[in-house]
């Protein structure tokens, strides 16, 4: 009731002060400025498949390198491609190859690309409260066929002809939609990936300089690249 009893002391205002510039552009990003980008494409092709990625290492919106590699191979039949922190890509693409080099002395046979996939989901799954940040494809070739999976920092493990990952998602998948067949050769599954990759490198200042190429046939695995 108002006069009775002793008044409480008023509580001051506490100040608001404007967020900095920082805060307001990670804010625009979903908090996550700091992470690279990358255009990560892998590709399913008559007779074997095809993973690639752009060269471009980024810290928010500096380039820290222009030669970074984010395709990596795995066994003589598998490799996996990612998009992301590059030392959690290099950490998980080494746990994932002690990982298969130890199934292989103890079944006597090697990995197949589903199991290689499953290990993987583990892994990632297993970190859920302290994740790898990054995005993966694992592809590879085994008594089934070629065959490719994607996977999220969580370990979502999902089967495709085809995938993108990586902040130029949006612009590649587009090119690789329009232009792929599951017939299509080696040469032009590269066409393909290569045409895919230079469009989302127009247009995401996070991607660029150049692209690595993982090949995987029943040969065995071809790596290349070019620069640009």
């Amino acid at each position: 009731m108002e006069g009775y009893g002793p008044q409480l002391p008023q509580i001051p205002q506490i100040p608001q002060y404007p967020p900095m510039q920082q805060d307001q552009q990670q804010a625009q990003q979903g908090g996550l400025a700091w992470v690279p980008g990358a255009t990560t494409v892998g590709v399913v092709f008559s007779g074997g498949v095809l993973l690639a990625a752009e060269k471009r290492v980024t810290y928010g919106y500096f380039i820290m390198s222009k030669g970074g590699k984010k395709v990596f191979k795995v066994t003589d039949r598998i490799g996996v491609a990612c998009a992301g922190l590059v030392g959690d890509m290099q950490i998980l693409a080494k746990e994932m190859e002690a990982q298969a080099n130890l199934f292989s002395m103890d079944t006597g046979r090697p990995i197949s690309v589903r199991s290689a996939a499953k290990l993987m989901a583990n892994v990632l799954f297993n970190r859920r409260y302290a994740p790898l940040i990054t995005q993966t494809i694992v592809g590879g070739l085994d008594e089934e066929g070629p065959s490719l999976f994607v996977l999220d920092v969580l370990g979502s493990l999902i089967p495709d002809k085809y995938t993108v990952v990586g902040s130029g998602t949006e612009i590649a998948i587009g090119v690789i939609e329009e232009g792929y067949k599951e017939t299509m050769s080696a040469g032009e599954a590269k066409e393909l990936v290569t045409r895919a990759i230079k469009s989302a490198i127009s247009r995401d200042a996070m991607s660029g300089d150049g692209v690595d190429f993982l090949t995987i046939t029943k040969e065995g695995i071809t790596e290349d690249s070019i620069k640009f």
